[in-house]
Protein backbone atom coordinates (compact mmCIF):
# COMPACT_ATOMS: atom_id res chain seq x y z
CA UNK A 1 0.00 0.00 0.00
CA UNK A 2 1.32 3.22 -0.93
CA UNK A 3 -0.16 7.12 -0.95
CA UNK A 4 1.08 10.14 -2.91
CA UNK A 5 1.18 13.58 -1.26
CA UNK A 6 -1.57 14.35 0.89
CA UNK A 7 -4.65 13.09 -0.52
CA UNK A 8 -6.94 12.79 1.47
CA UNK A 9 -9.82 10.04 2.63
CA UNK A 10 -12.66 10.16 5.36
CA UNK A 11 -12.96 7.54 7.67
CA UNK A 12 -16.52 7.14 9.06
CA UNK A 13 -16.42 5.65 12.25
CA UNK A 14 -13.79 5.66 14.98
CA UNK A 15 -14.50 2.18 16.23
CA UNK A 16 -11.45 -0.39 16.40
CA UNK A 17 -11.82 -0.75 12.50
CA UNK A 18 -11.90 2.48 11.78
CA UNK A 19 -9.09 3.57 13.96
CA UNK A 20 -7.12 0.46 12.18
CA UNK A 21 -8.04 1.67 8.78
CA UNK A 22 -7.01 5.40 9.25
CA UNK A 23 -4.10 4.39 11.22
CA UNK A 24 -2.98 2.28 8.01
CA UNK A 25 -4.35 4.77 5.31
CA UNK A 26 -1.55 7.58 7.69
CA UNK A 27 1.56 5.23 7.84
CA UNK A 28 1.00 5.41 3.67
CA UNK A 29 1.07 8.91 3.80
CA UNK A 30 -2.62 9.93 2.99
CA UNK A 31 -4.07 12.60 4.93
CA UNK A 32 -6.96 10.83 6.97
CA UNK A 33 -10.07 12.36 8.95
CA UNK A 34 -12.26 10.74 11.33
CA UNK A 35 -15.39 11.12 11.61
CA UNK A 36 -17.09 9.83 15.14
CA UNK A 37 -20.52 10.30 16.65
CA UNK A 38 -19.92 9.61 20.14
CA UNK A 39 -17.78 11.64 22.53
CA UNK A 40 -15.23 9.31 22.70
CA UNK A 41 -13.70 6.53 20.75
CA UNK A 42 -13.23 2.64 20.29
CA UNK A 43 -16.81 1.91 19.55
CA UNK A 44 -18.48 -1.04 21.27
CA UNK A 45 -15.19 -1.04 23.72
CA UNK A 46 -15.66 0.90 26.79
CA UNK A 47 -13.23 0.12 29.97
CA UNK A 48 -14.54 2.19 33.26
CA UNK A 49 -12.47 2.31 36.18
CA UNK A 50 -14.26 2.62 39.24
CA UNK A 51 -13.94 2.45 42.73
CA UNK A 52 -11.51 -0.14 42.61
CA UNK A 53 -12.87 -2.50 39.96
CA UNK A 54 -11.95 -2.36 36.08
CA UNK A 55 -15.31 -2.84 33.90
CA UNK A 56 -15.32 -3.87 30.40
CA UNK A 57 -18.52 -2.16 29.04
CA UNK A 58 -18.20 -4.10 25.57
CA UNK A 59 -15.97 -6.62 24.68
CA UNK A 60 -13.35 -8.43 27.93
CA UNK A 61 -10.93 -9.84 26.12
CA UNK A 62 -8.46 -10.31 22.48
CA UNK A 63 -7.34 -12.81 20.52
CA UNK A 64 -3.38 -12.28 19.86
CA UNK A 65 -3.36 -13.20 16.53
CA UNK A 66 -0.87 -12.44 14.15
CA UNK A 67 -2.68 -9.51 12.84
CA UNK A 68 -2.95 -8.28 16.34
CA UNK A 69 0.66 -8.67 17.28
CA UNK A 70 1.64 -7.13 14.37
CA UNK A 71 -0.76 -4.03 15.60
CA UNK A 72 0.60 -3.90 19.17
CA UNK A 73 4.25 -3.80 17.51
CA UNK A 74 3.37 -0.44 15.63
CA UNK A 75 1.75 1.13 18.17
CA UNK A 76 4.76 0.27 20.86
CA UNK A 77 2.05 -1.19 23.36
CA UNK A 78 3.23 -4.70 24.06
CA UNK A 79 4.37 -4.05 27.17
CA UNK A 80 1.19 -2.94 28.47
CA UNK A 81 -0.36 -6.22 27.34
CA UNK A 82 -1.55 -8.86 30.17
CA UNK A 83 -1.84 -12.69 29.48
CA UNK A 84 -4.94 -14.39 30.48
CA UNK A 85 -4.34 -16.12 33.52
CA UNK A 86 -3.61 -19.45 33.21
CA UNK A 87 -6.86 -20.95 35.20
CA UNK A 88 -8.73 -19.13 32.43
CA UNK A 89 -7.79 -22.05 30.26
CA UNK A 90 -10.37 -24.19 31.84
CA UNK A 91 -13.99 -23.25 30.90
CA UNK A 92 -17.50 -24.60 32.15
CA UNK A 93 -20.65 -25.79 30.56
CA UNK A 94 -23.66 -26.01 32.60
CA UNK A 95 -25.48 -29.77 32.19
CA UNK A 96 -28.39 -30.38 34.68
CA UNK A 97 -27.38 -27.40 36.57
CA UNK A 98 -24.32 -28.55 37.45
CA UNK A 99 -21.02 -26.91 35.99
CA UNK A 100 -18.96 -29.58 33.73
CA UNK A 101 -15.30 -28.03 32.50
CA UNK A 102 -15.33 -28.22 29.13
CA UNK A 103 -12.78 -30.48 27.69
CA UNK A 104 -9.59 -29.00 25.71
CA UNK A 105 -9.04 -31.80 23.28
CA UNK A 106 -10.91 -33.90 20.86
CA UNK A 107 -9.76 -36.78 23.18
CA UNK A 108 -11.20 -35.38 26.03
CA UNK A 109 -13.90 -34.40 24.61
CA UNK A 110 -15.09 -38.21 23.69
CA UNK A 111 -14.38 -38.88 27.87
CA UNK A 112 -16.71 -35.66 28.91
CA UNK A 113 -20.03 -36.27 30.65
CA UNK A 114 -21.41 -33.97 28.55
CA UNK A 115 -22.44 -36.61 25.94
CA UNK A 116 -23.73 -39.91 25.99
CA UNK A 117 -21.74 -43.22 24.76
CA UNK A 118 -23.80 -42.61 21.56
CA UNK A 119 -22.88 -38.80 21.53
CA UNK A 120 -19.29 -40.21 21.14
CA UNK A 121 -19.95 -42.13 18.91
CA UNK A 122 -21.60 -39.77 16.82
CA UNK A 123 -18.76 -37.36 16.80
CA UNK A 124 -15.89 -40.26 15.81
CA UNK A 125 -18.31 -40.92 12.99
CA UNK A 126 -16.92 -37.61 11.47
CA UNK A 127 -13.77 -38.86 10.90
CA UNK A 128 -14.79 -40.61 7.92
CA UNK A 129 -16.85 -37.84 6.45
CA UNK A 130 -16.04 -36.95 2.75
CA UNK A 131 -15.48 -33.75 0.92
CA UNK A 132 -18.95 -31.74 -0.02
CA UNK A 133 -20.03 -29.12 -1.68
CA UNK A 134 -23.85 -28.01 -0.68
CA UNK A 135 -25.79 -26.66 -2.95
CA UNK A 136 -27.40 -24.40 -0.66
CA UNK A 137 -26.31 -22.22 2.75
CA UNK A 138 -27.21 -24.17 5.86
CA UNK A 139 -28.01 -23.23 9.48
CA UNK A 140 -25.34 -23.53 11.85
CA UNK A 141 -27.28 -26.46 14.09
CA UNK A 142 -28.11 -28.35 10.80
CA UNK A 143 -24.56 -28.19 9.64
CA UNK A 144 -22.97 -29.06 12.92
CA UNK A 145 -25.30 -31.73 13.15
CA UNK A 146 -24.79 -33.16 10.15
CA UNK A 147 -21.23 -33.66 11.51
CA UNK A 148 -21.43 -34.53 15.33
CA UNK A 149 -25.11 -34.82 16.33
CA UNK A 150 -27.92 -33.09 18.27
CA UNK A 151 -26.19 -33.74 21.46
CA UNK A 152 -23.07 -30.99 20.40
CA UNK A 153 -25.45 -28.85 18.80
CA UNK A 154 -27.44 -28.91 22.17
CA UNK A 155 -24.17 -29.02 24.67
CA UNK A 156 -21.57 -27.71 22.79
CA UNK A 157 -22.52 -25.27 20.09
CA UNK A 158 -25.62 -23.66 21.72
CA UNK A 159 -23.60 -22.59 24.48
CA UNK A 160 -20.70 -21.98 22.33
CA UNK A 161 -22.79 -19.57 19.62
CA UNK A 162 -25.04 -17.83 23.15
CA UNK A 163 -21.57 -16.29 24.74
CA UNK A 164 -19.64 -15.19 20.66
CA UNK A 165 -23.06 -14.10 18.72
CA UNK A 166 -25.47 -14.01 21.57
CA UNK A 167 -26.91 -15.64 18.53
CA UNK A 168 -29.10 -18.66 17.74
CA UNK A 169 -27.45 -21.57 15.89
CA UNK A 170 -30.65 -22.64 14.57
CA UNK A 171 -30.79 -19.19 12.84
CA UNK A 172 -27.39 -18.53 11.90
CA UNK A 173 -25.98 -19.12 8.56
CA UNK A 174 -23.50 -21.61 8.79
CA UNK A 175 -21.56 -20.22 4.98
CA UNK A 176 -21.14 -16.83 7.26
CA UNK A 177 -21.09 -17.10 10.77
CA UNK A 178 -18.17 -19.76 10.61
CA UNK A 179 -16.81 -19.80 7.15
CA UNK A 180 -13.93 -21.39 8.41
CA UNK A 181 -15.76 -24.96 8.99
CA UNK A 182 -17.71 -24.17 5.82
CA UNK A 183 -14.79 -24.47 3.84
CA UNK A 184 -13.40 -27.28 5.51
CA UNK A 185 -16.23 -29.17 4.88
CA UNK A 186 -15.93 -28.59 1.30
CA UNK A 187 -12.14 -29.58 1.14
CA UNK A 188 -11.54 -32.01 3.94
CA UNK A 189 -15.85 -33.31 3.99
CA UNK A 190 -15.03 -34.06 7.95
CA UNK A 191 -13.88 -31.24 10.22
CA UNK A 192 -11.80 -33.09 12.84
CA UNK A 193 -9.55 -34.19 9.58
CA UNK A 194 -9.46 -30.75 8.06
CA UNK A 195 -8.38 -28.70 11.74
CA UNK A 196 -5.81 -31.99 12.25
CA UNK A 197 -4.72 -30.72 8.37
CA UNK A 198 -4.41 -27.12 9.23
CA UNK A 199 -2.48 -27.67 12.51
CA UNK A 200 -0.19 -30.12 10.30
CA UNK A 201 -0.03 -27.34 8.20
CA UNK A 202 1.21 -24.71 10.26
CA UNK A 203 3.47 -27.63 12.39
CA UNK A 204 5.56 -28.08 8.84
CA UNK A 205 5.55 -23.97 8.18
CA UNK A 206 6.95 -23.74 11.86
CA UNK A 207 4.22 -21.56 13.26
CA UNK A 208 2.35 -21.75 16.44
CA UNK A 209 -0.50 -25.06 16.73
CA UNK A 210 -2.38 -23.70 19.22
CA UNK A 211 -4.91 -21.24 20.27
CA UNK A 212 -4.17 -17.79 19.72
CA UNK A 213 -3.34 -16.26 23.46
CA UNK A 214 -6.10 -14.20 25.13
CA UNK A 215 -5.20 -10.75 25.89
CA UNK A 216 -5.93 -7.51 27.64
CA UNK A 217 -3.82 -4.66 28.99
CA UNK A 218 -3.28 -3.50 33.06
CA UNK A 219 -6.34 -0.35 32.09
CA UNK A 220 -7.79 -2.97 29.96
CA UNK A 221 -9.22 -3.07 26.62
CA UNK A 222 -9.45 0.21 25.62
CA UNK A 223 -5.92 1.20 25.69
CA UNK A 224 -5.98 -0.28 22.20
CA UNK A 225 -8.53 2.43 20.77
CA UNK A 226 -6.90 5.03 22.28
CA UNK A 227 -3.43 4.50 21.18
CA UNK A 228 -4.80 4.09 17.57
CA UNK A 229 -5.85 7.67 17.94
CA UNK A 230 -3.09 9.05 19.47
CA UNK A 231 -0.87 7.31 16.75
CA UNK A 232 -2.68 10.05 14.41
CA UNK A 233 -2.33 13.45 13.94
CA UNK A 234 -4.06 15.77 16.80
CA UNK A 235 -6.77 17.03 14.44
CA UNK A 236 -7.38 13.57 12.40
CA UNK A 237 -9.76 12.53 15.00
CA UNK A 238 -13.00 14.16 15.21
CA UNK A 239 -15.56 13.45 18.02
CA UNK A 240 -19.43 14.60 18.39
CA UNK A 241 -19.25 14.31 14.67
CA UNK A 242 -22.60 12.90 13.21
CA UNK A 243 -22.19 11.98 9.71
CA UNK A 244 -25.58 12.95 7.96
CA UNK A 245 -24.48 12.73 4.25
CA UNK A 246 -22.27 12.08 1.46
CA UNK A 247 -22.18 13.17 -1.91
CA UNK A 248 -20.25 11.33 -4.06
CA UNK A 249 -17.73 12.57 -6.53
CA UNK A 250 -14.12 13.71 -7.49
CA UNK A 251 -13.80 14.86 -4.81
CA UNK A 252 -16.52 13.27 -2.16
CA UNK A 253 -18.26 15.74 -0.03
CA UNK A 254 -18.96 14.91 3.34
CA UNK A 255 -21.13 16.75 5.22
CA UNK A 256 -20.99 15.71 9.75
CA UNK A 257 -23.44 17.47 12.09
CA UNK A 258 -20.77 18.79 14.68
CA UNK A 259 -22.29 20.40 17.71
CA UNK A 260 -25.17 22.76 17.04
CA UNK A 261 -22.56 23.53 13.16
CA UNK A 262 -22.88 21.62 9.92
CA UNK A 263 -19.82 21.42 8.41
CA UNK A 264 -18.89 19.67 4.99
CA UNK A 265 -15.93 18.72 3.97
CA UNK A 266 -14.19 17.19 0.60
CA UNK A 267 -12.18 14.17 0.20
CA UNK A 268 -10.23 12.17 -2.51
CA UNK A 269 -12.32 8.90 -1.15
CA UNK A 270 -14.15 7.52 1.78
CA UNK A 271 -14.35 4.59 4.13
CA UNK A 272 -17.47 3.27 6.23
CA UNK A 273 -16.44 1.75 9.25
CA UNK A 274 -20.13 2.40 10.88
CA UNK A 275 -22.66 -0.88 12.37
CA UNK A 276 -25.49 -1.31 10.48
CA UNK A 277 -27.68 0.79 11.72
CA UNK A 278 -25.38 3.77 11.47
CA UNK A 279 -24.75 2.68 7.53
CA UNK A 280 -28.90 2.62 7.26
CA UNK A 281 -29.24 6.10 8.43
CA UNK A 282 -26.38 7.76 5.68
CA UNK A 283 -27.82 9.97 2.93
CA UNK A 284 -26.68 9.73 -0.84
CA UNK A 285 -26.48 12.75 -2.99
CA UNK A 286 -28.01 15.83 -2.72
CA UNK A 287 -31.56 14.52 -2.50
CA UNK A 288 -30.00 12.27 0.59
CA UNK A 289 -31.19 8.89 -0.85
CA UNK A 290 -30.09 6.35 1.61
CA UNK A 291 -28.86 2.88 -0.51
CA UNK A 292 -28.11 1.34 2.93
CA UNK A 293 -31.18 1.32 4.07
CA UNK A 294 -32.10 -1.96 4.38
CA UNK A 295 -28.93 -2.84 6.66
CA UNK A 296 -31.73 -1.72 9.56
CA UNK A 297 -33.35 -4.96 9.36
CA UNK A 298 -30.05 -7.05 9.97
CA UNK A 299 -30.79 -8.66 13.26
CA UNK A 300 -29.07 -7.29 16.36
CA UNK A 301 -30.57 -8.10 19.37
CA UNK A 302 -30.89 -6.44 22.88
CA UNK A 303 -27.44 -7.65 25.20
CA UNK A 304 -27.21 -6.48 28.59
CA UNK A 305 -23.81 -7.04 30.89
CA UNK A 306 -23.83 -7.02 34.42
CA UNK A 307 -20.41 -6.93 36.08
CA UNK A 308 -21.34 -8.09 39.44
CA UNK A 309 -18.54 -7.61 42.64
CA UNK A 310 -18.66 -9.17 45.53
CA UNK A 311 -16.85 -10.32 48.75
CA UNK A 312 -15.08 -13.56 48.15
CA UNK A 313 -16.80 -14.84 51.00
CA UNK A 314 -19.94 -14.50 49.21
CA UNK A 315 -18.51 -16.74 46.19
CA UNK A 316 -18.71 -20.50 47.35
CA UNK A 317 -17.53 -21.12 43.48
CA UNK A 318 -13.07 -21.37 43.46
CA UNK A 319 -13.94 -19.23 39.94
CA UNK A 320 -11.20 -21.20 38.18
CA UNK A 321 -11.41 -20.66 34.75
CA UNK A 322 -12.56 -18.12 32.20
CA UNK A 323 -16.26 -18.34 32.78
CA UNK A 324 -19.55 -20.34 32.24
CA UNK A 325 -21.74 -20.51 28.96
CA UNK A 326 -25.32 -21.93 29.38
CA UNK A 327 -27.41 -24.18 27.02
CA UNK A 328 -30.54 -22.96 26.18
CA UNK A 329 -31.78 -26.28 27.18
CA UNK A 330 -30.95 -24.85 30.85
CA UNK A 331 -33.68 -22.84 30.90
CA UNK A 332 -31.99 -19.92 32.79
CA UNK A 333 -32.12 -16.03 32.03
CA UNK A 334 -28.50 -15.71 31.10
CA UNK A 335 -26.38 -16.39 28.55
CA UNK A 336 -22.95 -16.73 30.16
CA UNK A 337 -20.91 -15.07 32.82
CA UNK A 338 -17.26 -14.34 32.61
CA UNK A 339 -14.71 -14.97 36.01
CA UNK A 340 -13.46 -11.63 35.16
CA UNK A 341 -11.16 -11.46 38.43
CA UNK A 342 -9.60 -14.48 37.42
CA UNK A 343 -8.87 -13.65 33.78
CA UNK A 344 -6.86 -10.29 33.99
CA UNK A 345 -5.45 -9.24 37.62
CA UNK A 346 -6.53 -5.55 38.62
CA UNK A 347 -10.20 -6.05 38.10
CA UNK A 348 -11.29 -5.75 41.68
CA UNK A 349 -10.02 -4.78 44.87
CA UNK A 350 -8.48 -6.91 47.42
CA UNK A 351 -10.85 -9.52 49.01
CA UNK A 352 -13.05 -9.38 46.84
CA UNK A 353 -14.01 -11.04 42.79
CA UNK A 354 -15.69 -9.48 39.83
CA UNK A 355 -18.04 -11.48 37.51
CA UNK A 356 -19.77 -10.09 34.51
CA UNK A 357 -22.91 -11.54 33.33
CA UNK A 358 -24.40 -11.38 29.61
CA UNK A 359 -28.00 -11.81 29.27
CA UNK A 360 -30.82 -11.07 26.07
CA UNK A 361 -29.25 -11.71 23.12
CA UNK A 362 -31.78 -13.64 20.14
CA UNK A 363 -32.54 -16.28 22.91
CA UNK A 364 -34.19 -13.61 25.94
CA UNK A 365 -34.18 -10.36 24.35
CA UNK A 366 -36.86 -8.93 26.76
CA UNK A 367 -34.64 -9.94 29.70
CA UNK A 368 -31.70 -8.13 28.09
CA UNK A 369 -33.98 -4.94 27.56
CA UNK A 370 -34.95 -5.27 31.76
CA UNK A 371 -34.16 -1.92 33.99
CA UNK A 372 -31.43 -2.65 36.39
CA UNK A 373 -32.96 -3.85 38.90
CA UNK A 374 -35.25 -5.67 37.30
CA UNK A 375 -32.40 -7.80 35.69
CA UNK A 376 -30.56 -8.51 38.76
CA UNK A 377 -33.46 -10.03 40.60
CA UNK A 378 -33.59 -12.39 37.51
CA UNK A 379 -29.96 -13.04 37.69
CA UNK A 380 -28.98 -13.94 41.37
CA UNK A 381 -31.56 -16.61 42.19
CA UNK A 382 -29.62 -18.64 38.79
CA UNK A 383 -26.05 -17.39 40.15
CA UNK A 384 -26.63 -18.44 43.86
CA UNK A 385 -27.62 -21.87 42.47
CA UNK A 386 -24.84 -22.11 40.05
CA UNK A 387 -21.50 -20.24 41.59
CA UNK A 388 -23.07 -20.75 45.02
CA UNK A 389 -23.48 -16.73 45.18
CA UNK A 390 -25.08 -15.60 49.02
CA UNK A 391 -26.65 -11.98 49.56
CA UNK A 392 -26.45 -8.70 47.05
CA UNK A 393 -23.34 -7.19 45.12
CA UNK A 394 -21.33 -4.76 46.80
CA UNK A 395 -20.64 -2.95 43.46
CA UNK A 396 -22.73 -2.85 40.04
CA UNK A 397 -22.16 -1.92 36.68
CA UNK A 398 -25.29 -2.39 34.04
CA UNK A 399 -24.15 -1.80 30.33
CA UNK A 400 -26.90 -2.00 27.91
CA UNK A 401 -26.54 -2.35 24.06
CA UNK A 402 -29.85 -2.60 22.20
CA UNK A 403 -28.07 -3.36 19.32
CA UNK A 404 -25.04 -5.38 20.25
CA UNK A 405 -24.14 -7.95 17.50
CA UNK A 406 -24.85 -8.65 14.00
CA UNK A 407 -25.92 -11.87 13.16
CA UNK A 408 -25.30 -13.34 10.02
CA UNK A 409 -28.56 -15.40 9.83
CA UNK A 410 -29.25 -17.29 6.60
CA UNK A 411 -29.92 -14.79 3.88
CA UNK A 412 -27.12 -12.77 5.00
CA UNK A 413 -25.96 -12.48 1.84
CA UNK A 414 -28.14 -10.35 0.70
CA UNK A 415 -26.81 -7.68 2.87
CA UNK A 416 -23.28 -8.62 2.01
CA UNK A 417 -25.08 -8.14 -2.03
CA UNK A 418 -26.40 -4.36 -1.12
CA UNK A 419 -22.80 -3.25 0.27
CA UNK A 420 -20.75 -4.79 -2.88
CA UNK A 421 -23.28 -2.76 -4.73
CA UNK A 422 -23.41 0.33 -3.15
CA UNK A 423 -19.35 0.24 -3.46
CA UNK A 424 -19.79 -0.53 -7.39
CA UNK A 425 -22.46 2.33 -8.31
CA UNK A 426 -20.25 4.84 -5.65
CA UNK A 427 -16.74 4.71 -6.68
CA UNK A 428 -14.05 5.70 -3.82
CA UNK A 429 -16.56 4.53 -1.07
CA UNK A 430 -15.25 1.14 1.01
CA UNK A 431 -17.33 -0.59 3.54
CA UNK A 432 -16.19 -2.57 6.26
CA UNK A 433 -16.47 -3.72 9.81
CA UNK A 434 -18.50 -5.97 12.22
CA UNK A 435 -21.78 -5.89 9.49
CA UNK A 436 -19.57 -7.51 6.73
CA UNK A 437 -15.99 -9.02 7.90
CA UNK A 438 -16.76 -10.44 10.96
CA UNK A 439 -17.70 -9.72 14.45
CA UNK A 440 -14.71 -10.70 16.66
CA UNK A 441 -12.19 -8.14 17.69
CA UNK A 442 -9.13 -9.50 15.28
CA UNK A 443 -11.85 -9.72 12.65
CA UNK A 444 -12.39 -5.92 12.71
CA UNK A 445 -8.80 -5.56 13.08
CA UNK A 446 -8.33 -7.39 9.78
CA UNK A 447 -11.11 -5.79 7.76
CA UNK A 448 -9.65 -2.11 8.74
CA UNK A 449 -6.24 -3.34 6.91
CA UNK A 450 -8.47 -4.70 4.20
CA UNK A 451 -10.14 -1.26 3.82
CA UNK A 452 -6.97 0.88 4.07
CA UNK A 453 -5.41 -1.72 1.44
CA UNK A 454 -8.38 -1.17 -1.07
CA UNK A 455 -8.69 2.88 -0.23
CA UNK A 456 -5.23 3.10 -1.23
CA UNK A 457 -5.16 1.02 -4.03
CA UNK A 458 -8.16 3.11 -5.75
CA UNK A 459 -6.16 6.06 -5.29
CA UNK A 460 -3.17 4.73 -6.85
CA UNK A 461 -5.15 4.00 -9.69
CA UNK A 462 -7.15 7.35 -10.24
CA UNK A 463 -4.49 9.57 -9.28
CA UNK A 464 -5.03 13.50 -9.55
CA UNK A 465 -4.32 15.66 -13.00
Amino acid sequence: MSGRGQRSIAVVGGGITGLTAARCLHLAGFKVTVFEEKPRVGGAINTIAQEGWLIEGGPNSLQETPGVKALLADLGIEDQRLVANTAAKKRFILRRGKLVPLPSSPPGLLMSPLFSPGGRLRVLKDLFARPRVRATDTSLADFIGSHFGRAAVDYALDPFVGGIYAGDPGKLSARYSFPRLWQLEQSHGSLLRGLQAEARRRRIAGKSTGAPAIISFAHGLQTLPDALAAALPPSAVRTGAAVTNVIPGRPWKVIASIGNAVETDEFDAVVFALPAGGLARVGFGTLGERPLASLEHQPQPPVSSLFLGFRREQVAHPLDGFGALIPSRERRNFLGVLFSSTLFPGRAPEGHVGLTVFAGGTRQPEIGRLPTEALLAKLLPDLGEILGITGKPVFLRHTFRPKAIPQYNLGHEHFLDLISRSETENPGLFVGGNVRDGISLPDCIKSGGRLANQAAAYLAENRAD
